[in-house]
């Protein structure tokens, strides 16, 4: 009896996973074969190819996965992307395609190469689509359209679009939810006709674009929308100004530092993400944000001083003076018309020129359920006094913040006296980052700012405080895919 082997009972009673002669189950490869197939999609291209000798169960599982073709994997010498190889795996794959990246300005490859791959059958039902071509042909244009059906993400960069009519085309991309434009020139109206052909549309990325003025949304599904704009002056048409008509899943409104934008939000009733509002001004224009009837903008005052600088061709030096001895007198940004809060916003990234805590108060009022402040400022304003001035405001003020970040601190007095209205005042406070440069990281350096910053006297006793060297703020340039914008916190760095 004994020789028959060890009871059902005992068999029951062994460790999952550990066989009888203590040697680990292949759980994975019981799994079906559809969901190998997706999890070896998920690999990048070589690791994925490399499955095939983990055993015979293996072997054919790769060349039915859906296909994960990145370029950037298949390179020789001088960033050479490999034809002979790609048209290997175009021939042998058998599966559908899942994601296809091609970036020929870092990467050199055939054109004959990057047409193989957009015809080729082992693509049907691509998903993911990155396309980085600023040698975009017609031909390639046309195939990639054949791909709308299936794409659910695509990041396209690049290349000139002007002249396509996106329009007449009638392009439709029903299950499309990321879309991101990378140096992008095309015209405004085909623009709108490419997002309203994506009923799906949840993230919206417009890097560097050109050919438009004006970006005007109207979507039920948009949940998050960044722009980055051209730094310098080009001949085509810049933006200029965003109009969210009516947005209502609308969560996350991202701009790069120093934008200079008129945006108008006429309805986002779960808009919680805002920055980088920015108190910067170029050539006469004003940055404007309006959120219903709440506008925020760049004092006239001071944008008048800055044209003036400019077109007179003041030295920096003197300019900064000018700006410095004013300060006192005007405020880069500030609330111009505050007729209702707007009680959804909890994150918020000012640009702000000069730290002032009188344009900080007037934000939090406007934003009163405000959770995360993030500040970037290369200049502190004089003074940043507030103890007699602010008085009778904190008798009746309810501050929500828990979580302060400041680039850039250097000790200075107003920088101190900026913090410590926080500090004292801020009773739900849970955390502080102070951006200080390496050579301020030293034992001497914090032990002096904790005891300025009046740290043992906090009113929030659960309140941390960290000084942390180099970045303490994600920026639109940390920005590198449009899946970047899917985060809760897009500028709390990790």
């Amino acid at each position: 009896m004994d020789a028959a082997g060890p009871s059902p009972k005992r068999r029951r009673s062994a460790s999952p996973g550990v066989e009888e002669d203590g040697g680990c189950a292949d759980y994975i490869s019981a799994l079906p074969d559809a969901v190998l197939g997706d999890i070896i999609s998920l690999l990048p291209t070589k690791e994925g190819a490399r499955t095939r000798i983990l055993a015979s169960r293996w072997r054919d599982l790769w060349l039915s996965a859906p296909l994960n073709l990145d370029c950037r994997e298949l390179t020789a010498g001088r960033n050479e992307v490999r034809s002979d190889v790609v048209s290997r795996i175009l021939s042998s794959h058998r599966g559908p395609g899942r994601r296809l990246y091609i970036n020929t300005c870092i990467h050199w490859i055939l054109a004959d190469t990057v047409e193989a791959c957009l015809r080729s059958a082992a693509l049907d039902n691509l998903e993911e689509l990155d396309f980085i071509n600023h040698l975009l042909e017609k031909p390639q244009r046309a195939l990639i359209l054949r791909f709308s059906p299936t794409l659910r993400v695509a990041n396209i960069g690049g290349c000139n679009l002007s002249d396509v009519n996106f329009h007449e085309l009638h392009l439709h991309f029903p299950l499309l939810k990321q879309l991101g434009l990378v140096n992008v020139m095309i015209s405004e109206s085909s623009l709108h006709s490419l997002i309203a052909g994506c009923p799906a549309l949840e993230c919206l990325l417009i890097d560097m674009c050109s050919g438009f003025r004006r970006i005007r949304i109207n979507s039920p599904t948009m949940r998050c929308m960044a722009v980055r704009e051209y730094g310098i002056p080009i001949e085509s048409l810049l933006l200029e100004q965003i109009v969210i008509e009516k947005a209502p899943c609308l969560v996350r409104l991202l701009f790069e530092r120093g934008s200079i934008l008129q945006v108008t939000v006429l309805a986002a009733p779960k808009l919680e993400t805002l920055g980088f509002i920015s108190d910067k001004c170029r050539s006469g224009e004003l940055s404007r944000l309006m959120i219903g009837s709440t506008v925020l903008q760049v004092c006239p005052m001071a944008s008048q001083l800055h044209f003036y600088a400019q077109k007179n061709c003041l030295s920096p030096d003197l300019c900064t003076g000018l700006i410095l001895w004013l300060s006192y007198l005007i405020k880069g940004l500030c609330v111009d018309n505050l007729i209702t809060v707007v009680q959804t916003v909890k994150i918020l990234a000012p640009d702000m020129h000069n730290l002032s805590l009188d344009t900080v108060i007037e934000l939090m009022r406007c934003f009163p359920c405000l959770e995360k402040l993030y500040i970037q400022s290369f200049q502190s304003r004089p003074g940043n006094l507030w103890r007699r001035k602010h008085r009778n405001l904190l008798k009746c003020f309810d501050m929500s913040l828990k979580t302060l970040v400041l680039q850039l601190y250097r000790g200075k007095k107003s920088q101190i006296n900026f913090l410590t209205f926080f500090v004292l005042n801020a009773k739900v406070l849970e955390s502080v980052t102070l951006g200080i440069t390496t050579r301020n990281n030293n034992e001497k350096f914090l032990a002096k700012q904790r005891r300025k910053l009046e740290l043992e006297n906090r009113v929030s006793r659960d309140a941390q405080f960290h000084f942390r060297t180099g970045s303490c703020v994600r920026s639109s340039y940390d920005i590198k895919h449009i899946g970047d914008l899917d985060l809760t916190d897009p500028f709390a760095h990790m």
